[in-house]
C-alpha cells in the first residue's frame, strides 16, 4: 500500500478536516506521513478564504509540482477554482471539494489511469462521524468541529459558496469525541464552528450551545472548554450565564464584529446595531471576560467618517484582544462587484492606524497582570528551556503567549499557576 503526504493550509476548521483525511486514509490501510519527501504522492489541503490565502496554497502546490510529486489539491481551493487549477497546473493528478473528502480513496485509486475530479456543484458538509481523526499536533488543546457550512450570507465572504449551508453535529457525537480525547490527556476543548452560537438550529430547531456547554463541563479531567467565533444576534443572556457559571468554561469571548457603523453593517450584511451595549453586559455579567473580535477595514463604501467611527468605538471599547483584516474582494461574494471601492493603500494605512491604536491597549491591559496570579495551561518547552504557556484569556494560535521561568517540572497539559511578572505588547512573562 502506498506512503501518502499530506500538507494542511488555513484555520483551525480546516485542520480538523486535514486530520479526517488522515483517519480516512488510515482506515483504507494507507500509512501516512507528514513530511512530503518520504513519498512522492502529497494531498494539499488548501485555505481560499483570502487572496493571500490563496497565494500560500497554489505557492506549495507549484513547489511540489516543481519537486516531480504527484500532488492532489483538496479542500477550498480546490471547490472555488476547480477549473483554472486544472487547466493552469495541468501537473496536479486530482482533485477534491472541501465537502468531498471522502472521495479522496478512490482519487488515489486512480490516481495513474488519468485526472480524477471529485467537487461538489452544490457543497454540503456532514461531518464524517464514521471516520476517527488521525490528529495532525496532539498537545494541550484539541479542537472540536461541532458544525460546518453557514446560514449567513455577509458581503464580504465566501464559505457558504465552498461549503454550502449550516449542518450541525449530533451532540452526543460530540460529547464522545470530546471524551477520547480527554482520555488522550488533551487538557482544553475548543469548540469551532464558521458560527458555533448557532449550533443545534438545523438539528434540533433551536441554538443547542449551552445544553451542549453544560454536558462538556461534567467530563471528568476536562480542565478548559473553549468556544470560538460567536455571532453578535446569538450571544443572547442564557449563553452569557453559562460562560459565568460553568467552572470549565473560560471567561473568554471571540465575538467578530467586523465594523461599528450601522451603515457599513448594513453593506456587510451583518446585524446593524449599536453593540456597545452588548459589550457592556457581556463585561458587568461576565468579571474580568477578555473579548476578541476582529474588524475588516477599507471595506467597499467605507468612508472615513465611517472608519473614524470604528476608530471611537475601539477607543472606547478597549478590546481585549483584535485582529484587523483588509477587505480582500473574493469573486462569488455578494461585495464582489460593489462600488465606491477603497484604494488599496488607503485600506493599508487604516489597518495600520487601527493596530497601532489596538497595540496600545494591548499594553496596557497585559501590564494589568502584573502581580497577578492567573492559570495557565502549559503548552511546550522553547529551544532556550522557557515554558510556553496560555493563560485561559488567550486561544492558541490567535493570541498572546505567557513565557514562563521555573525550575518546577511541568508537562504540558498541566494548569498552573502562574506569578505575572512582566508583559509586552501581545505576551505575558510569569513564574512559578
Amino acid at each position: 500500500m502506498k506512503k501518502i503526504a499530506l500538507i494542511s493550509h488555513g484555520c483551525a476548521k480546516n485542520l480538523v478536516d486535514s486530520e479526517l483525511i488522515l483517519g480516512i486514509l488510515t482506515q483504507n490501510g494507507y500509512e501516512i506521513t507528514l513530511d512530503e519527501n518520504e513519498t512522492d504522492i502529497v494531498i494539499v489541503n488548501t485555505c481560499s478564504f483570502i487572496c493571500d490565502a490563496e497565494r500560500e496554497s497554489i505557492s506549495t502546490i507549484l513547489e511540489l509540482v516543481e519537486q516531480g510529486k504527484k500532488v492532489i489539491v483538496a479542500g477550498c481551493l480546490a471547490q472555488k477554482h476547480s477549473k483554472e487549477l486544472k487547466k493552469e497546473i495541468p501537473e496536479i493528478v486530482g482533485m477534491v471539494g472541501a465537502t468531498d473528502f471522502n472521495k479522496i480513496v478512490d482519487v488515489i485509486k486512480n490516481i495513474d489511469k488519468g485526472y480524477e475530479v471529485e467537487v461538489s456543484e452544490k457543497p454540503n458538509y456532514i461531518y464524517p462521524e464514521i471516520v476517527e481523526r488521525q490528529q495532525i499536533t496532539m498537545g494541550a488543546s484539541s479542537y472540536i468541529k461541532i458544525a460546518d457550512g453557514c446560514h449567513y450570507r455577509c458581503g464580504y465572504c465566501v464559505i457558504p459558496y465552498l461549503r454550502g449551508d449550516y449542518h450541525s453535529r449530533r451532540m452526543e457525537d460530540i460529547i464522545s469525541e470530546a471524551k477520547k480525547l480527554v482520555k488522550k490527556g488533551v487538557t482544553e476543548i475548543i469548540l469551532i464552528a464558521q458560527d458555533t452560537t448557532g449550533y443545534g438550529i438545523d438539528l434540533y430547531k433551536k441554538p443547542m450551545l449551552v445544553e451542549l456547554l453544560k454536558e462538556l463541563n461534567k467530563i471528568e479531567d476536562l480542565g478548559w472548554i473553549r468556544f470560538m467565533y460567536a455571532y453578535p444576534t446569538t450571544l443572547n443572556d442564557e449563553l452569557i450565564n453559562a460562560i459565568a457559571t460553568l467552572d470549565k468554561v473560560v471567561k473568554y469571548i471571540d465575538i467578530p464584529l467586523q465594523h461599528s457603523h450601522p451603515e457599513m453593517l448594513k453593506l456587510m450584511n451583518r446585524p446593524s446595531f449599536d453593540y456597545r451595549p452588548m459589550i457592556e453586559n457581556l463585561r458587568k455579567q461576565i468579571p474580568d471576560v477578555s473579548i476578541r473580535t476582529t474588524f475588516i477595514v477599507g471595506y467597499p463604501g467605507e468612508t472615513e467618517e465611517y472608519f473614524e467611527h470604528l476608530v471611537q468605538f475601539v477607543k472606547d471599547m478597549k478590546f481585549d484582544r483584535v485582529g484587523v483584516f483588509t477587505y480582500s474582494r473574493e469573486k462569488g461574494t455578494p461585495s464582489y462587484n460593489m462600488k465606491n471601492r477603497v484604494p488599496a493603500k488607503i485600506a493599508k494605512e487604516r489597518y495600520r492606524k487601527l493596530m497601532e491604536i489596538q497595540q496600545d491597549i494591548s499594553l496596557e491591559r497585559n501590564k494589568s497582570f502584573v502581580g497577578k496570579t492567573i492559570p495557565c495551561i502549559i503548552e511546550a518547552y522553547s529551544d532556550d528551556g522557557e515554558i510556553v504557556a496560555r493563560s485561559e484569556f488567550d486561544a492558541p494560535e490567535v493570541d498572546g503567549i505567557v513565557s514562563i521561568k521555573t525550575d518546577k517540572i511541568v508537562t504540558p497539559g498541566d494548569i498552573e499557576q502562574v506569578k505575572i511578572i512582566g508583559a509586552t505588547e501581545y505576551d505575558l512573562v510569569g513564574e512559578i
